[in-house]
């Protein structure tokens, strides 16, 4: 017996027809009028990283913030199981992470030189915020564990680019206090929990020219039977 047609709404998107086995629609067209942002385009084919020195004060509102989270939550997540969370380090407790973390490399390498002894303070002090994207993966689940830290990754660079569509750079760095576990857990990341990137976030204070891309002809090859 053959399915009943796709009909259109009132705004011509396509209505789908009952599935044969009741289970999952089925689609007989594309919607009609689906608008193409050439701002949003522009965004992804001209968006580069700027040293860290070079994201200045002011950082964004906590409602420009709230936004940028809210974006960067938008992502596959095969499960609906989230497995990732953010951490946000901004004004004063950049400096007490930093001076935590500080002492605890301090315990770590004996010997450090002078230079090296508010390392991590000036790191976390040089851009205004700091956001811990964390992989909360649970290898228990029937998602694969692959599929959850990908979706983590998903969200960092969601990040990214809804601060710089919001008018600030962003760059994503893993250092020692993302790699290692006990500084991570000095910033909260919980023994079952990997560091996916801290994304530093401020004004971006210079334009720097972007960088040699891979050639498509490289990377991209097309399957045939």
């Amino acid at each position: 017996m053959a399915e009943p047609a796709a009909s259109e709404s009132a705004l011509g998107e396509a209505v789908p027809r009952p599935h044969a086995h009741g289970t999952a629609p089925a689609y007989a067209a594309p919607l009609a009028d689906v608008p193409v942002s050439a701002e949003t385009l522009e965004l992804l084919e001209t968006r580069r990283s700027l040293p860290l020195r070079a994201l200045l004060a002011p950082g964004p509102t906590p409602q420009e913030l709230d936004r940028m989270l809210a974006i960067a939550a938008r992502v596959p997540d095969h499960g609906r199981l989230v497995p990732w969370r953010f951490i946000v380090i901004e004004g004063a407790a950049r400096e007490a992470a930093g001076v935590r973390l500080d002492a605890l490399y301090a315990e770590q390498n004996p010997g450090l030189a002078p230079d090296k002894a508010r390392m991590w303070r000036d790191y976390l002090m040089r851009a205004p915020l700091t956001v811990v994207v964390v992989s909360r993966a649970d290898p228990a689940s029937k998602i694969p564990e692959l599929n959850q830290i990908l979706s983590a990754g998903a969200a960092a660079m969601n990040l990214v680019v809804a601060a710089t569509a919001l008018g600030f750079s962003a760059l994503w760095l893993l250092k020692w206090p993302g790699r290692d576990p006990a500084a991570a857990a000095l910033l909260g990341v919980e023994a079952s929990e990997k560091v996916a990137g801290f994304i530093h976030i401020g004004r971006p204070a210079a334009r720097v020219e972007d960088r040699p891309r891979p050639l498509l002809a490289d990377v991209v090859t097309r399957w045939t039977a």
